[in-house]
């Protein structure tokens, strides 16, 4: 029988994809409060029930009744903006952004939820900086209140499971996950094979990204590799955005800002070639407004991970 998943901040279906594409688990619910959200989510996962709520008013009861089913396994993204060093503005004391920033906190919804429904199996995931100074114990700690003694923070690269983009997440669970990686390691011209966006085609979500002349001209004179534009991040350390592709590179990480230059040609990638270069298959749509689309993409857990980790997930639960 197939085990039933819970997804919180369930996003474009990143995380679940790579579950629901496995036979032996079932995507049965999923909370996410935006409305862009709602439909991508609905469309690609039809069978599973949609709460368009925000987390932090739910109850753990409350979900249960809509779901009306008890879930073996929970998946969670809760938002890592509170954490992220590309975050300019996030607060100095790590602690202080678990408990007492706003969005933060929704970190500790996450393990309410998980410690009230208590499934065999939970995968929190999140940027690695969410273990800096003291949060690693206080994580501890918190999970220890809702009954899980041990937890695993696991460190995994994305670009080591077959996606073709740089990603580093952290992965917070109750048991150890150690997925077998991909042999072979896929370059950012395997995917950039779709048709001019301009010309006629039937590929969802392919569409010209209008930019300024001003960017235009920059565009033309940029090499591969460059970047447009350079900001700093928490730690100054320096983070690119519109950066022209090297064709047999990995693409960099790709986030929800993200705008990628072609490698070859002068125009931005479209949100599916973005949503190529996260591991996404060609008939997951996204709905809602460009932008929107490009945060959903960016935001997302890379389904070839996913698929690696739920691979192994289920080797243990079996035993």
């Amino acid at each position: 029988m197939s085990k039933k998943i819970l997804d919180l901040f369930c996003g474009a279906g990143g995380f679940a994809l790579g579950f629901q594409n496995l036979e032996g688990f079932k995507v049965i619910g999923a909370i996410d409060s935006a409305y862009d959200v709602s439909l991508t989510y609905q469309n690609n996962f039809p069978n599973a029930i949609f709460i368009n709520e925000d987390i932090h008013e739910l109850h753990s009861m409350d979900i249960l009744e809509k779901i009306k089913v008890v879930p073996e396994v929970i998946i969670a993204s809760p938002p890592c903006e509170p954490y992220t060093s590309a975050n300019t503005y996030r607060q100095k004391d790590p602690l202080t952004r678990l408990y007492d920033d706003e969005v933060g906190r929704l970190v500790l919804d996450t393990i309410r939820i998980i410690g009230d429904i208590h499934p065999d199996l939970f995968v929190l995931e999140n940027v690695p900086e969410l273990l800096l100074g003291d949060l690693r114990w206080a994580l501890e700690r918190e999970f220890k209140r809702v009954g899980y003694e041990e937890i695993h923070f696991n460190i995994l690269y994305a670009e080591e499971y077959g996606t073709p983009s740089a990603r580093t997440r952290l992965f917070i669970s109750n048991l150890k996950i150690e997925p077998s990686k991909s042999p072979y390691q896929m370059t950012v011209q395997e995917v950039l094979d779709l048709p001019d966006p301009t010309a006629f085609h039937d590929f969802l979500n392919h569409h010209w990204y209008p930019i300024s002349p001003k960017k235009m001209k920059k565009m033309r004179n940029l090499k591969q590799g460059n970047a447009m534009v350079y900001y700093r991040s928490a730690t100054a350390k320096t983070f690119t955005n519109w950066v022209r592709l090297k064709p047999n590179s990995l693409a960099p990480p790709v986030i929800g800002h993200s705008r990628f230059i072609h490698p070859f040609e002068e125009r931005v990638l479209t949100v599916r070639e973005n949503a190529r270069l996260m591991g996404f298959p060609d008939n997951h749509q996204f709905f809602g407004g460009i932008d929107a689309q490009y945060d959903m993409v960016g935001e997302a857990v890379p389904p070839p991970l996913s698929a690696a980790i739920a691979k192994y997930c289920l080797t243990l639960l079996s035993r």
